[in-house]
């Protein structure tokens, strides 16, 4: 699965740099009739490492923040790694019986994935590349709550900061995630089980829809969310799994 998840993982990063790439004007002089227009001239091998090196960093230190464990600290329930399965996510944060923290771990883990597309768009623009490097910054910020580098790159799974990555490139795209999760969640009361499907769904709804480079990201954030799902599916094969609200 470690093997899987990084070869999609280099591959789709090639994917979405080509076809975000093909997305942007023509970087020479073009003439009709008499009229010659110049379109900005290509960017300096620094510019150019800079446009995909600061949406990158920049996503990847917004969505490395844990706010499970953060939140859960200041309400003076200790360390939410103690507890259930280890995570930091908003799923275990519930198994605390707080509702309304594990609402707002959630609402936040969702918020840094969408503030950090924002950013990659903002700092790319300045480039002339803003598509790519929201791309870039949302895999950073998704990255970046998986293995956030303060926690020794062990981190949550990724399914709310997964919602506001593609919320922030593809609103349709988080709401047909977050319809599957809530239809799924509804007939079995697995959180894991619904993350699963919706992670499946979304990428070839986004590719339906006409979101090729989204697709594609959705597709490599999907890989590595099954990754990290890896225990769960086993215990959801054994029969073993906790199901939502269930506490530690």
């Amino acid at each position: 699965m470690i093997t899987f998840a990084r070869i999609i993982l280099r591959i789709g990063v090639l994917c979405i740099v080509a076809v975000a790439a093909t997305s942007l004007p023509a970087l020479a002089e073009v003439s009709s009739g008499d009229t010659a227009v110049f379109v900005p001239e290509p960017l300096s091998t620094f510019d150019a490492l800079a446009a995909r090196l600061l949406p990158a960093l920049s996503g990847y230190l917004i969505g490395s923040i844990p706010f499970g464990l953060l939140l859960t600290r200041f309400a003076g329930l200790g360390d939410i790694r103690s507890i259930g399965s280890g995570n930091i996510g908003a799923t275990n944060v519930l198994r605390t019986g707080n509702k309304g923290l594990a609402a707002l771990t959630l609402l936040l883990d969702a918020l840094k994935g969408t503030v950090a597309v924002l950013a990659g768009h903002a700092i790319g623009a300045k480039f002339g590349l803003a598509i790519e490097a929201s791309l870039l910054a949302g895999l950073a910020a998704f990255l970046g709550h998986i293995f956030p580098v303060w926690l020794g790159f062990k981190g949550g799974k990724g399914v709310a900061t997964y919602i506001g990555v593609v919320g922030g490139l593809a609103w349709q795209g988080a709401l047909i995630f977050c319809g599957v999760w809530l239809a799924t969640a509804i007939v079995t009361r697995y959180s894991s089980a619904s993350a699963l499907a919706a992670s499946v769904a979304t990428p070839a709804a986004l590719l339906g829809l006409g979101y090729v480079p989204e697709a594609l990201l959705a597709l490599i954030m999907s890989a590595l969310l099954l990754w990290k799902h890896e225990p769960n599916i086993r215990r959801l094969i054994k029969g073993e799994e906790p199901r939502i609200g269930a506490k530690a």
